[in-house]
Formats: structure tokens, sequence, C-alpha cells
């Protein structure tokens, strides 16, 4: 086994890391590996300028500080792992600083737009009433869209307004669904979702074809076509309702910790981007309607 392959499963063991985490690190790791090889290095023992030089000639062909930012934030773990693990001596990186990146904003709704592509959907028909459900839920439980579609019968409970999410690292959380969706939610189990599926004893509990889960990738169309139908012309992206669950709670007083639980994130500095767009907001209302803004 590999120096790479043991650090991947000591991530998987101790962290419970998803798939795509393990696939991003070893991508990173790969690369670095090769580049040390070419210049007749190893991956546990490189030279301390070779990191910096690395960088400067990433940013040069293209490669955005983000980007560069994961990358070191990936050999920072690796090495780290193998100092703990006896795989190295010292830690190469210890006088390399983090690239200072300055998250972009989101793409989120007004309120009103929500309201419109909640409404989009024609109810009077199975896969309209379907996508009501979903676009409802979204946005009451702010969850990603991997996470919607992988939702099954028994992970909602309507007795309780809550759904049991199963998010990244395979970590579970319970979150409120809100009257709202959990109407239409009984809604579609009791009717479209019977008309929708050959065997409503299958799993999924939003199907495509053939009684399976539906892709990420066709309910995202499904929201383009619907954003259409409302008339939303701005840029939108699979988070766009997330994004807009989490802004539009901050909007009205929620406490910055409960929308970390509620969003399933395991560190605050993730969420608190959203406390940006809230400011955001609140500059734009104030020029707006302010007789000096």
């Amino acid at each position: 086994m590999s120096v790479i392959d043991a650090f991947l499963d000591a991530l998987w063991l101790e962290q419970g890391a998803s798939d795509h985490t393990l696939a991003a690190y070893r991508r990173d790791l790969t690369a670095w590996q090769s580049h040390l090889e070419s210049h007749g290095e190893a991956l546990l023992a490189p030279p301390p300028e070779r990191l910096s030089e690395w960088l400067t000639s990433r940013r040069e062909e293209g490669y955005q500080l983000r980007s560069n930012a994961r990358l070191l934030s990936t050999l920072r773990s690796f090495y780290r792992w193998g100092r703990l693990n006896q795989q190295v001596e010292s830690d190469p990186l210890t006088d390399i600083k983090l690239p200072r990146v300055i998250p972009g904003l989101p793409n989120t709704l007004e309120e009103d737009e929500v309201e419109r592509l909640l409404l989009a959907p024609d109810t009077d028909t199975p896969l309209g009433v379907r996508d009501r459900a979903m676009l409802e839920l979204l946005y009451a439980c702010g969850l990603r869209v991997s996470e919607l579609v992988g939702l099954t019968g028994d992970a909602v409970n309507l007795r309780q307004n809550v759904v049991r999410v199963r998010g990244k690292g395979d970590k579970d959380r319970l979150v409120p669904m809100g009257e709202e969706a959990a109407d239409w939610l009984a809604h579609y189990m009791q009717t479209a979702r019977l008309a929708l599926m050959s065997d409503p004893t299958r799993p999924a509990l939003f199907p495509g074809r053939g009684d399976k889960a539906m892709t990420r990738q066709t309910f995202w169309h499904r929201i383009k076509v619907h954003a259409i139908t409302a008339g939303i012309t701005r840029p939108l992206s699979p988070h766009t309702l997330r994004h807009a669950f989490a802004t539009h709670l901050l909007n009205h007083g929620a406490n910055l910790r409960v929308v970390q639980l509620l969003l399933g994130h395991s560190d605050l500095s993730t969420t608190q981007i959203y406390t940006h767009v809230a400011q955001a907001r609140l500059e734009s209302l104030h020029a707006e309607h302010h007789p000096r803004g």
C-alpha cells in the first residue's frame, strides 16, 4: 500500500471523508508527487523551497488562489498525518503560508423570487406536484441538491415535521421542514408519488427513471425550467435555494450557530459567508430606501 493510500484510508476511517473529498485529496497528492519526481525528489522528503516554486508556477499557468489554497490545505493534512505516524521527520510546509482567499458571495434569490419559483410548477400534474414538493423542501430545509435527491421515504417524519438528512461524510442531521413544505410533501406522497412509481415500495422518495432516485442533473434541469416560468433571469446555481435559505434566515434574525447546524457545516467559518450576503442586502436596502442613502 502506498503512503497516499494509507493517508486516504486514515481520512476515511477517522473523519468519515466522502468519496468526493478522498478523490480530490488523491488528485492533489498525486500531482504534487509527480512534480517532485520530475525533479528527482521524494514525496516524503521535499526540499522546503519546492512547494513555493510550484505554487508560483501554477499561478502563472492560470490556477486561481482558491485552487492553490485547497492544494496547500491537502498537503498540510498529509504531512501532519505523516509526522504523527512517523512517515516524515519534520513538516516541510512549516514556513509556507496559505494564500489569502477572499470568498465570493454565493448566488441567491430575493424572497419574492423564491416565492415565484415555488409557485412555478404545474401542480395539476404528478410531475408538477413532485417538483413543488422538492422545491419547498429544498428551500425550507436548506438542503444540498445531492441530499434532496438522495432522500428515502423513511427519512421523513410527517408527525413531527422533520427530515433526516445524510450529509457530507455520511453524517446524519435532523432538519425541521415547516408546515408549508410538510403539507406539500404529504400531498405528494399520498398522490403523485404513487402515480409516478411502478413500485411505490422502492426506497427513493423522489423517483426519476425506473423508480430509482432522481439524479442531481435531472433536478437541476427542472429548476432551470421553473426559473424560466417564474421570470427569474439572474444566474442560478444548484445551491441557489440553499443559499437563499441561509441568507433569509439571517435576514430575519436567526443565530449563526443555528444556521450552521441546519446546513450541516462542520466549521462555523463556512457559514459566515452568509453574514456577508445578509450585510450586502441590508446595505442595498438602506441605499434604496433611506433619504440619505
